[in-house]
């Protein structure tokens, strides 16, 4: 069996799901983890795979089919997503909606001669494909998109990059009066404070100011000034034993009017014990599609809206037709 040589950069919580990914899937094999640590500080659970550092990536380009970033859209994609993409066929879960424009832009000026896919964990992602399928369906609708009760990883690398915080984790909690509302089809008009409040758990550092640090979380744009947001102060030892699990979840919902005014409801949901595991699964999913784009020539920057569904799976299209559709 031909095997996709994945390269994963960032060895962090998403790093690892997709390495577990990568075991999952007969057709792709770890190649390489590339790193800003110290290589030999690094253990990997894959054998066969070698550590490398970052700046060592590009000159394997003929090693490596598809490289899944991993950094935090926060700092690190905004630079590696087009450092990378001029070199690499790519795959990455950019998730800072409000950027996604600029950021496919900055993908699109150098992926001449490569595929990037962006943007394809599960919000943006799945939960996006959703939007759109349940759109064309029922046009006359709205959507709700509600998130969690789970860790937002991408939230909470935000307020670990506040300058005196040590350990941090953000949960996002779903408003239980606002998704009722919608199921019932009353179509609310809700505002973001009225969907979701967000409660961030930080361990400052010693002599750190904590009002400064509340106050840069809470104002932060694009991640929490929009929300009802609480920030508890714990001690390391507490923050340890109570919050190293990640899970999430959320749901997409279209509540819409057909014919003559029957409500219809369209509701796609997740339950995640592990968001980094799942988010790496996605992005193995789509490194799949990816290398099979480049292999037709079909270059340039793609995002879950543009990916064929059968180019996901392992499985050849006249399989999946004849089994699944």
């Amino acid at each position: 069996m031909e095997k996709i040589r994945v390269g994963i950069v960032g060895y962090g919580n998403v790093g690892r799901g997709v390495e577990k990914a990568v075991k999952e899937n007969p057709d792709m094999e770890l190649v390489a983890v590339f790193t800003r640590r110290d290589p030999a500080s690094l253990s990997i659970d894959t054998p066969s795979a070698k550590v490398y550092k970052l700046e060592d990536a590009f000159s394997m380009t003929d090693e490596i089919d598809v490289m899944v970033l991993c950094g935090g859209s926060a700092t690190d994609l905004a630079v590696q997503g087009p450092q990378f993409a001029a070199h690499f066929n790519t795959v990455d879960s950019f998730d800072t909606h409000a950027k996604i424009p600029a950021y496919y832009a900055t993908l699109d000026a150098v992926a001449k001669k490569t595929t990037a896919i962006m943007s394809t964990g599960w919000d943006p992602g799945l939960f996006s494909m959703m939007r759109v399928l349940s759109g064309a369906v029922l046009p006359n609708g709205s959507d709700y998109t509600f998130w969690g009760r789970g860790v937002s990883q991408g939230h909470s690398d935000a307020i670990r990059r506040i300058p005196g915080v040590q350990y941090a984790i953000q949960y996002t909690v779903p408003i239980d009066a606002a998704v009722e509302a919608v199921r019932a089809g009353r179509q609310p008009q809700l505002t973001t404070r009225e969907k979701h409040t967000r409660e961030c758990y930080v361990v400052a550092e010693v002599g750190a100011d904590r009002a400064a640090i509340e106050q840069a979380i809470v104002t932060m744009p694009n991640y929490f000034d929009e929300y009802n947001t609480t920030v508890t102060f714990l001690d390391k030892e507490t923050f340890l034993r109570e919050h190293r699990e990640m899970p999430h979840g959320g749901m997409v919902l279209r509540s819409g009017v057909t014919g003559d005014g029957h409500n219809q409801i369209i509701e796609f949901d997740l339950t995640l014990d592990s968001n980094p595991e799942f988010t790496g699964s996605v992005l193995a999913a789509y490194a799949r599609a990816a290398y099979r784009l480049a292999k037709e020539g079909s270059y340039g920057v793609k995002t879950v809206l543009d990916v064929p569904l059968a180019y996901l799976a392992a499985e050849d299209r006249m399989s999946l037709i004849a089994h699944l559709l």
